[in-house]
């Protein structure tokens, strides 16, 4: 998925140094986006509030929307670098290409995992025969510094593991939750889940008190440790937790991010995460000069242009604002 928004901001994020250490309820509003023709996304991460989330560093919410009638989602070939992209749907379908030539369609709880690594470029469409509904996330992690430059790759994995407990299916998206383990390759000690909760349930779900967590609200009523979380808000909980209290009024679905603080300072612009200013620089040049990040086959109109640099690099700030 790529960042669209054409005056995209240059932020260091990252370091442990605004981790909260404790349990708190931080509830982070979005700012909606338009992405491509006919889907507006909900952007949870980068938030006014919060930067990152472990090594989740970017979170769209979109949908349900009716593309009966519509194109549905239409992003061009565009890069990426210094990072893993997450496309998980709750309805509809995605089609994936990219420049080392996977061509996939994603469906509801399958991962598409793509790893960026030094360089990739992909787009992502709604198949022209497509479902009523279009309802998902689109997620990032950032690379560690020991694994930004691998190469490039992509996974679907269409059978993965459940957690369960009365009223409750935790799908592991990424990561490790209660000694099930996802498939996808992750780089970090990292957990993402997709919480189904049928209406009535209370359930308590086991953590790691080390990491950090949020969850991001989807679909229904529920409440997250007391607090009602409504569809295309997230709750940041920070860290010392070793389970999580969930009641739903109607059948809800949720997604679960966590990880350890992610320790490195990171920069991101646009669909590139960095470690400077003059590596972000570079990668933009790259793309503009068709170079480094290869080339989407079959894709049916241009690729997108990178906007503008700011006009000067933005000083380290942390996790928060």
């Amino acid at each position: 998925m790529s960042n669209l928004d054409r005056q995209a901001a240059l932020s260091v994020c990252g370091g442990r140094g605004f981790v909260v250490a404790e349990p708190v309820r931080e509830l982070l509003t979005p700012r909606h986006v338009r992405l491509g023709e006919s889907t507006e996304v909900r952007r949870l991460l980068p938030n006014l509030g919060r930067r990152m989330v472990g090594a989740w560093a970017f979170v769209d919410h979109y949908g349900p929307d009716d593309i009966a009638d519509e194109p549905g989602m239409q992003v061009p070939p565009h890069p990426h670098m210094g990072l893993q992209t997450v496309s998980w749907l709750h309805d509809g379908e995605v089609l994936h290409r990219d420049s080392v030539g996977s061509l996939r369609t994603i469906r509801p709880r399958e991962l598409g995992l793509m790893t960026s690594g030094r360089a990739i470029s992909h787009s992502e469409e709604s198949p022209k025969s497509h479902a009523r509904l279009l309802h998902g996330a689109q997620l990032w992690v950032a690379l560690p510094s020991a694994h930004r430059h691998v190469e490039p790759h992509f996974q679907h994995h269409t059978d993965l593991p459940t957690v369960t407990a009365p009223g409750l299916t935790a799908t592991l998206i990424l990561g490790e939750l209660d000694g099930a383990t996802s498939p996808g390759t992750a780089y970090t000690p990292i957990v993402g889940a997709d919480l189904a909760l049928t209406a009535g349930a209370e359930a308590r779900l086991p953590l790691d008190p080390d990491f950090e967590y949020a969850v991001l609200s989807m679909s229904g009523r529920a409440e997250v440790d007391g607090v009602p979380v409504q569809p295309g808000s997230m709750l940041y909980l920070g860290c010392g937790r070793s389970e999580l209290p969930l009641r739903a009024d109607s059948d809800a679905g949720f997604m679960l991010l966590g990880g350890e603080p992610f320790e490195e300072e990171i920069v991101m612009w646009w669909n590139f995460i960095g470690r400077s200013h003059e590596e972000i620089e570079e990668a933009r040049r790259a793309w503009m000069e068709t170079s480094r990040f290869g080339e989407v086959h079959g894709y049916d109109g241009a690729r997108l242009a990178a906007p503008a640099l700011p006009p000067g690099p933005l000083k380290p700030r942390g996790r928060v604002r």
